[in-house]
């Protein structure tokens, strides 16, 4: 990127676009966000130097958008609550367009086709981590205390259910105990798959959580933080591992506080 280029931005929700407009302007880079409804932060208007509001699958207008203010580079950035899906989705007639393409409704495919239509309309999407390669995990343990013996062994058994998950792209964590799976990811996201499964294990819950097989790092980046180690906390779970330079870890510092209060181990580990 060089001063003053302009990149554009699909937002979702959560804390990731307010962190790249907050490093993009430090590169002197300028921001034109397409933001929406229900999802994206509201402040991120304040960051960007242009941003225009749309529903779910308004993929028409998002285009014109990135059109007028001259964006040839664009990325992913947020989440999108799963469950609007089925509740919330307003497509326009290229939305529609693109939907009636898709045999399936996975995350990869979806986004794969948002992709390749950007592209034939000379706008490529780049990496969501280009701003902030720093928030992508290291190897090693991060907290006060190592996990054991027998929670290395399910860090291990849950990498190996969680990376087939992935490959059939139906989400990216499992919850884990002696084991045994408690309980996966499905369209009800992280949090809840924590919840349902600390709540199976009564206590000392392991949490995996890893990339896809092949994962584009152009979108759909998995990611912990703060809330996650809150969540664990609730279940008395035991051991956070994350998939080592593909997680993303926001609040780091505050995660790793919280994490060592609550005797919760964070390990980010790489597996052949």
């Amino acid at each position: 990127m060089i001063d003053g280029e302009t990149v554009g931005m699909i937002a979702g929700g959560g804390q990731f676009p307010l962190l790249i407009a907050d490093a993009a302007r430090k590169e002197g880079v300028r921001i034109v966000a397409v933001a929406h409804h229900d999802e994206t932060e509201p402040s991120l208007s304040e960051k960007v130097d242009e941003i225009v509001w749309i529903k779910l699958g308004q993929f028409g207008q998002l285009i014109r958008t990135f059109k007028k203010n001259g964006v040839r580079n664009a990325l992913m950035a947020g989440t999108i609550t799963k469950k609007r899906m089925f509740e919330n989705i307003r497509p326009d007639l290229k939305g529609l367009a693109i939907i009636s393409k898709l045999a399936i409704f996975h995350d990869d495919d979806i986004l794969r086709a948002v992709a390749k239509e950007l592209a034939r309309e000379g706008i490529e999407i780049i990496s969501s981590i280009r701003f902030l390669p720093d928030l992508i995990a290291p190897e090693g343990c991060l907290t006060a205390r190592r996990p054991n013996k027998a929670e290395k062994e399910d860090a291990h058994f849950g990498w190996k259910i969680a990376k087939e998950l992935g490959r059939l792209d139906i989400g990216q964590c499992v919850v884990v105990r002696k084991k045994t799976v408690l309980a996966i990811e499905a369209i009800d996201g992280t949090d809840a798959t924590i919840l349902r499964g600390g709540k199976l294990a009564k206590e000392k819950a392991v949490v995996v959580k890893v990339s896809k097989p092949n994962q584009d790092l152009r979108f759909d980046v998995p990611c912990v933080g703060l809330e996650t180690i809150k969540v664990m906390s609730k279940v008395k779970g035991a051991v956070l591992a994350v998939e080592a330079g593909y997680t993303l870890l926001f609040d780091k510092e505050e995660m790793i506080v919280e994490a060592d209060r609550e005797n919760i181990s964070i390990i980010a580990i790489t597996m052949p």
